[in-house]
């Protein structure tokens, strides 16, 4: 007899258990979540008896709980990263990769997080998208790692800013060098890498000093799914019939503005919305729809008659492909999706983000989409100049992948 107050446990034998998986989705920002979902939604149509838990953090939890996903409770307990990257951010600035340096105990507690609920969950495979502590941790220690994991990144390679000079080349190689090494000492860490693009996306870079090609390394060991936008722009159906439905005339110029699901962008949005009074004398019918998201507090960016305020928007990508030209931040996310929907756009990258500078700007320039800006030099006045000059300009860009989520998924049933 089992003592008073314990709890009974049944052994199912493994051919009658269900398939499990943890997902966890890079926090910093909404794109990850909404490709990750997409991803799991492909997943469960491959394994109709898969069940799949999130470990995830705020803004990601927002979006997860819109769509009815399933939170492990466990996720209360994370230390935010969103929170730390927010701090760390100036004036339109961010030195993403010393930001990222300065998370470890955020990082380290985190994995301690995860360990726990692995140990536990008898889950059949991690799905980490850029879940550094997770890649970072099992590596240093392989002998934790109890489940397969599938890793996933949009980038490869840490890449220096001129800023941060002789020494910030040093570090960056230094990171880029010990991953390599990890990855060689232990292959059997990342049962599969899937890199979320195409090969030419690859900068045309070196890891650093005596260290090989980005994208020669990055084919050796990378499967690629192609762009994963997270929703197919042909089922949005009749760009009018779109514009209606938000409630937008036919003769009104929409310029949307958003800066990603940090909070982060608080200075751009400001600058951009200062600029519409002189954007409005310049473009007949012209409407702004400012786009906080889920950590800047709408009232906070003191905006002018006549521009419309939201909060978070679940399904943004509607008023995207629906708005006559978008200004965003750099972010890759958002930046594709404009791509993917066929519309104009400006974009500022952070200054400091290697990201946003580098790597987004290189796959950018592949697709020929978007002009970009520099916050530096863009007063509110020069904002409503480029608006005016920018406003519903037909776009060629290159098409971007529609079936990336099937191929992702496809890449991760295999350790189903």
């Amino acid at each position: 007899m089992a003592p008073s107050g314990s709890r009974e446990r049944r052994w199912t034998r493994a051919l009658r258990r269900r398939r499990r998986a943890l997902y966890l989705s890079s926090p910093i920002g909404l794109g990850h979540a909404r490709r990750d979902i997409a991803i799991a939604r492909e997943l469960r149509g491959l394994h109709a008896d898969l069940e799949v838990d999130w470990l995830a953090q705020h803004p990601v939890t927002t979006v997860l709980e819109a769509r009815g996903e399933r939170i492990h409770p466990a996720s209360a307990l994370l230390a935010n990263e969103s929170g730390h990257i927010e701090r760390e951010a100036g004036d339109h600035d961010l030195h993403c990769f010393q930001a990222i340096r300065r998370m470890d105990e955020i990082l380290v507690a985190n994995f301690m997080v995860f360990h726990e609920v692995v140990v536990e969950g008898g889950y059949d495979l991690v799905v980490g998208d850029e879940a550094w502590d997770v890649d970072y941790y099992w590596h240093e220690n392989p002998e934790l790692k109890r489940t397969a994991f599938g890793w996933m990144t949009d980038f490869v390679g840490w890449v220096p800013m001129p800023d941060g000079g002789e020494r910030e080349a040093f570090l960056t190689a230094d990171y880029n060098a010990e991953m390599i090494e990890q990855v060689a000492r232990f292959p059997r860490v990342r049962d599969r890498a899937i890199f979320v693009g195409s090969p030419d996306d690859i900068v045309p870079l070196d890891f650093g000093p005596g260290l090989p090609p980005i994208r020669e390394w990055t084919e050796q060991h990378y499967a690629f799914a192609g762009y994963v936008t997270g929703f197919d722009p042909a089922a949005l159906g009749d760009r009018e019939e779109l514009r209606e439905r938000l409630g937008w005339r036919p003769e009104e110029r929409v310029v949307v503005v958003t800066v990603g699901g940090s909070g982060v962008g608080l200075a751009l949005l400001r600058r951009v919305v200062a600029s519409f009074p002189e954007a409005a004398r310049r473009v007949d019918g012209l409407r702004m729809v400012a786009v906080a998201g889920p950590r800047i507090d709408p009232g906070s960016l003191q905006a002018p008659a006549g521009v419309e305020v939201l909060g978070h928007v679940p399904d943004l990508y509607r008023h995207l492909a629906a708005c006559d030209l978008a200004v965003v931040q750099g972010g890759l996310s958002t930046t594709m999706e404009l791509v993917a929907c066929r519309r104009p756009f400006l974009y500022f990258p952070l200054r400091n983000h290697f990201e946003q500078n580098i790597h987004v700007a290189h796959r950018l320039d592949r697709y020929r989409a978007g002009r970009r800006m520099d916050y530096a030099t863009a007063t509110p006045e020069a904002i409503a100049d480029v608006i005016a000059a920018e406003v519903g300009l037909p776009v060629d860009y290159r098409p971007v992948e529609t079936d990336g989520a099937v191929r992702a998924a496809a890449l991760l049933a295999e350790m189903l």
